[in-house]
């Protein structure tokens, strides 16, 4: 039997909410941005995510600036800060389940998604899943993070893109494994046309009617609030 790949966007599709945004409204809170000037932009590269045409580099750029200029020690801290706050109150038992019945299946759980790492790392330990393809961050010769991304983004066509690194890495091809791959964003078009198995979740309007066009299962993993 082949290898069985259970991939899973993060942001709307585990998470009831988009981590990056998040994380961004987080820093304004205990004081790291200001409120009204990053607020403004933080809403703007989001409508641009949601409409498609975010510019990733641009947009690392600025979501990283404060982590850069405190430091690891500050940063990291206020990640974990984040962590307890923000996110775990936001880990809903029907997204875990879901991740234990593709690990009871034998599948490899796996997180693909446009979001940074430093976000996103340990959001994905939180969730029990090892194995993360998201926005690389590029480092100085000190380790810490320039701003700039490092390697091809996840997002969009990129998110096809790192999973082939991923299994040729591994000495696999496509072929060689199954994949089923959830998501609620039509940003993820590319990588959702490419797998075995697409499945909408919670999806956007758009992808909605996409995944009724072209016969794709639907999951409202997230009952109705």
């Amino acid at each position: 039997m082949k290898p069985h790949l259970a991939l899973f966007d993060l942001d709307h599709t585990l998470l009831p909410l988009d981590s990056d945004y998040a994380w961004g409204e987080f820093t304004q809170r205990i004081g790291w941005t200001d409120p009204v000037v990053f607020k403004r932009r933080n809403d703007e590269f989001y409508a641009d995510y949601q409409a498609g045409r975010l510019d990733i580099h641009e947009y690392v750029r600025f979501a990283t600036e404060a982590v850069r200029l405190k430091g690891q020690v500050q940063a990291e801290a206020a990640r974990a800060q984040f962590l307890r706050e923000v996110i775990q109150p936001a880990v809903r038992p029907e997204a875990q389940a879901l991740i234990q019945r593709h690990r009871d299946q034998g599948c490899q759980v796996m997180i693909v998604t446009a979001t940074n790492e430093f976000v996103t790392r340990p959001i994905a330990q939180l969730f029990g899943i090892d194995e993360l393809i998201a926005v690389e961050l590029a480092r100085d010769a000190q380790g810490w993070i320039t701003g700039e991304i490092a390697g091809v983004p996840s997002m969009r066509e990129g998110k096809v893109q790192r999973l082939q690194q991923w299994l040729l890495a591994r000495g696999w091809d496509w072929q060689d494994v199954e994949t089923t791959f959830y998501s609620d964003s039509t940003n993820d078009l590319p990588l959702l046309g490419r797998v075995n198995h697409p499945v909408a979740t919670n999806p956007d309007d758009r992808l909605r009617e996409q995944a009724q066009q072209r016969g794709w299962p639907v999951l409202e993993l997230f009952p109705a609030s």
